[in-house]
């Protein structure tokens, strides 16, 4: 690993605090490519880290080195893969590996080990003092009043369950998500998930790849799935094959009115009732249709739209019209710009925000003026995987299904290890093809 040069004045001067509010993708990206950066290391998430990985050799930052102290506050006690969850609710075992521990990543153990976790949630921040109030774990139901140079808005959005597990302690999780695969896999009626969405869809899909003999039905209130996406009518239509191809029962234009609860020979049991006049029995009812809402509530009103989600310039930066705006920078799910929201979009953005506070730090220490780089806009792609099949759309290279495609784009654990390596959350140093 090639070493800085480091002046006087960057010595001397106490370390930088930087805040980042979530431990998810985009959170942990900014926190782990910032520290590479300031500590002489290629951003792990950016072009140089990439072609020495390829290239067998080690890169170095060419910029200055500072000391710095980054504090990511999380609600949960560790990295949980979103993305991951319709399997996570369908195999215990899968369960398991989706969510790690903040202590047993090693990426956060790696020297110069000046990343902290923090468990709790920002209750607010005065963006003119730079000053936040935390609800921490340790501190009791008393606020702290936390400093900092830079913040990071990276908590994402808040998703009912179960298309996120509500639980906050990886042993809590554990809990939740047997109790929820006992309930979804009782095998007599049948299981009936809610929602024609990626997330209704993959959920649908992993429960019968992992029990075959379960009957799975997918219901969708509108004649297309993924009808709430910007998608061309071929990946639509291509989903509703693979899914059918998956085993799944699909129920199109079939709009839930109601679910009522019985008791069958002992057991509970759902019947749902359909506005056409419908109705059907199941064991377990999954309602799949996402509701998100922004985790924006700590921030200002200013820089927010009417939806809640943070109204950011293309370096990533709050409105230019709100106090030390270049200091405060937000990423990932709760930020408005184009496109679908997607994990690789929010781990990009890490790395974009990781540089774009280095080079205030710059100007800080030698008042060199930034050069930020920004975020271009994105259009509407999507990988979705279903059962052991996929289906990807990309404008470069348009429609795409097969199992190479799921193998591509999600391995063999619905892009766990794609995630894990990315951010190389095993280690700096652990990079694998």
């Amino acid at each position: 690993m090639g070493s800085i040069a480091v002046d006087d004045a960057t010595m001397s001067r106490p370390p930088f605090k930087v805040l980042v509010v979530g431990g998810s993708y985009g959170g942990l990206s900014a926190a782990l490519n910032l520290q590479d950066i300031c500590s002489g290391r290629a951003a792990r998430c950016g072009p140089d880290a990439k072609k020495a990985a390829l290239d067998g050799t080690s890169a170095a930052h060419d910029g200055p080195q500072f000391a710095v102290d980054i504090t990511v506050v999380d609600e949960r006690d560790g990295f949980y893969h979103l993305i991951g969850t319709p399997l996570a609710f369908a195999d215990e075992s899968y369960a398991e590996k989706c969510w790690v521990k903040y202590e047993d990543v090693p990426a956060l153990q790696q020297s110069p080990n000046n990343i902290r976790i923090l468990r709790g949630s920002v209750q607010s921040i005065d963006q003119e003092r730079k000053i936040a109030k935390v609800l921490g774990s340790e501190n009791g139901p008393k606020p702290i009043d936390l400093k900092y140079d830079y913040l990071i808005a990276a908590a994402g959005l808040r998703r009912v369950f179960p298309v996120v597990p509500q639980s906050l302690l990886r042993k809590q999780y554990l809990f939740e998500a047997g109790d929820h695969i006992q309930a979804a896999t009782a095998n007599r009626h049948g299981v009936a998930v809610v929602g024609g969405g990626a997330v209704g869809i993959e959920m649908a899909a992993e429960l019968k790849l992992v029990c075959p003999d379960l009957k799975v039905t997918l219901i969708h209130s509108r004649d297309k799935l993924l009808s709430a996406e910007p998608l061309p009518e071929e990946v639509k239509d291509r989903s509703l094959e693979l899914v059918h191809e998956a085993g799944v029962e699909v129920l199109m234009s079939h709009r839930v009115d109601r679910t009522e609860e019985f008791v069958d020979n002992g057991h509970k049991a759902y019947k749902v009732y359909f506005t056409n006049g419908h109705t059907l029995v199941a064991d377990s009812v999954i309602m799949a249709i996402s509701r998100s809402v922004p985790s924006t509530t700590f921030l200002p009103r200013e820089v927010l739209n009417e939806e809640g989600y943070v109204k950011i310039q293309p370096s990533l930066h709050f409105p230019s019209e709100s106090p030390n705006s270049d200091d405060h920078l937000a990423i990932g799910d709760l930020v408005k710009w184009s496109g679908i929201k997607r994990c690789g979009g929010a781990m990009h953005m890490g790395y974009l925000a990781a540089n774009n506070i280095h080079m205030r730090m710059k100007q800080a220490v030698s008042g060199t003026e930034p050069t930020y780089l920004e975020l271009d806009e994105i259009p509407p792609m999507i990988g979705l995987a279903v059962g052991k099949k996929a289906v990807a759309y990309w404008p470069t290279n348009g429609v795409s299904s097969g199992e190479d495609v799921n193998k591509l784009f999600f391995g063999d654990d619905l892009g766990f290890d794609i995630c894990w390596n990315h951010l190389r959350l095993g280690g700096y140093d652990v990079v694998k093809s």
